[in-house]
């Protein structure tokens, strides 16, 4: 403690000896720095001293495998045990648990799991859910807002209007919708009726149903366009690859369409309404509610 006192400074120490002579306050503020003084330095002292006593305690190094139990691997340690056995009473408890289940399990009691699953061949099979979004639909709705997906949607139908124009669907079906109904008088030109001598065409016109000019116009104008099979094979195979685009193109605004109602769906559901889910969601059509009538004032 005196040498701890001898390292207090000079002033402070005058300012001690003269403290009968200053006021209260000042006393008293004079005894408190060098009391907190006092405090730091064996503070500091303890813990140097703690320090230099740590640099010589022996290092506890943890026991190793014996030589003849190299073989075996390294030696277990508590921590490792722990682990292993919280492991084993763990699983432990869930067999428990599951006996037990199997125990108390009534036979006839009904499940509505037992409309979707079955067992086949012994193996128990879950029938797969039909998925509700395609992988498209769900990017698409993470990333884009329903107004660019309506702007896709707008400039889609543009495009499958233009191509409609250029195109005249003459030949997309083979299969005849209309009807042409020939009326003759008697069974016997029923059995004599010659289409293409009716039509006044050649026969191999006869199954087209648009472009089919008679006997008369072949022979008396000249045919505008194509002539030759290759450049005819050519025409067709470039008319079928639009219309392969057409319809691309239309699945696309249907799928664009879908997915700007699912979005406005969402929204809607974000209002605090009571509704009640009439319809279940599918990878074609939304979801459809039925939200509680407000009147508004």
């Amino acid at each position: 403690m005196v040498a701890i006192t001898l390292r207090v400074k000079k002033q402070e120490r005058y300012n001690c000896f003269a403290a009968n002579l200053l006021p209260i306050n000042t006393t008293l503020a004079v005894i408190h720095r060098i009391h907190s003084r006092i405090c730091f330095q064996i503070f500091t002292a303890m813990s140097s001293f703690r320090k230099a006593l740590k640099t010589k305690t022996r290092d506890h190094k943890e026991r190793s495998q014996l030589g003849f139990r190299k073989h075996l691997g390294l030696l277990e340690k508590k921590k490792d045990y722990k682990l292993r056995a919280d492991d084993y009473h763990r699983k432990q408890k869930t067999i428990l648990a599951l006996r037990k289940k199997a125990m108390d399990k009534n036979p006839d009691e009904f499940n509505f799991k037992m409309i979707h699953n079955q067992l086949k061949d012994g193996v128990h099979m879950i029938k797969p859910e039909e998925s509700v979004m395609t992988d498209e639909q769900k990017k698409m709705m993470r990333t884009q807002d329903i107004r660019y997906v309506e702007m896709k949607r707008v400039s889609e139908m543009k495009k499958i209007e233009r191509m409609k124009s250029e195109l005249h669907f003459l030949d997309v079906n083979e299969e005849k919708k209309n009807k042409h109904v020939f009326y003759v008088d008697s069974k016997k030109e029923v059995e004599d009726f010659d289409l293409a001598t009716h039509l006044n065409t050649v026969p191999a016109l006869v199954d087209r149903v648009y472009n089919r000019p008679t006997i008369e116009t072949l022979t008396h104008k000249s045919i505008l366009g194509a002539v030759e099979s290759k450049s005819i094979k050519k025409l067709a195979k470039q008319r079928k690859q639009q219309y392969l685009r057409l319809s691309e193109r239309i699945d696309r605004e249907q799928e664009m369409f879908v997915i700007s109602q699912k979005i406005q769906t969402r929204k809607d559901l974000q209002d605090k309404v009571k509704k009640v889910k009439v319809r279940k969601e599918t990878s074609t059509a939304p979801a459809i509610y039925r939200f509680e009538t407000k009147r508004k004032r």
